[in-house]
């Protein structure tokens, strides 16, 4: 078995070619744990080759563009007739839409929006927090109902 960031072509190649280990090595990350014990075959501790993987994807992760996650080497296809591994697609997200929309209401209404951040809640929380609001008012303000 090659080891972990070592390939036929030099240190991170597997993780470059198999989607599967660089996913694995991504919730491994995530999650703070050895490779080999999300495998199911560690007991936890990390072993010289769990080191080994989890130097080779950071160093993975050091290559990727956190905008656009592509490497540079993917668009190199080594001559200008070679089609982009990549194509542009348009997408549009209602999230990220009612997100900027009310961001920018916030400062038509003249309210400082500086270190606001607006959210998304699901509709039944935020019926909860405002149904809770309303009774601490009524609490507050002595109406029994």
């Amino acid at each position: 078995m090659e080891h972990p960031g070592s390939g036929a072509h030099g240190p991170g190649k597997r993780l470059i070619r198999d989607e599967r280990l660089r996913e694995e090595l991504a919730l491994c990350d995530r999650w703070g744990i050895p490779h080999s014990l999300f495998r199911g075959i560690g007991d936890g501790t990390w072993t010289a080759r769990d080191r080994a993987k989890a130097r080779a994807y950071l160093e993975y992760q050091r290559t990727v563009c956190p905008q656009c996650n592509t490497r540079p080497d993917d668009w190199d296809h080594g001559g200008p007739d070679e089609e982009d591994a990549y194509a542009v697609t348009v997408q549009r997200c209602v999230g990220c839409q009612v997100l900027a929309d009310r961001q920018d209401q916030l400062g038509r209404d003249g309210i400082d929006t500086n270190g606001v951040k607006v959210g998304l809640i699901p509709a039944a929380a935020a019926a909860a927090i405002k149904a809770q609001r309303e009774l601490a008012g009524h609490r507050h303000t002595g109406h029994d109902d």
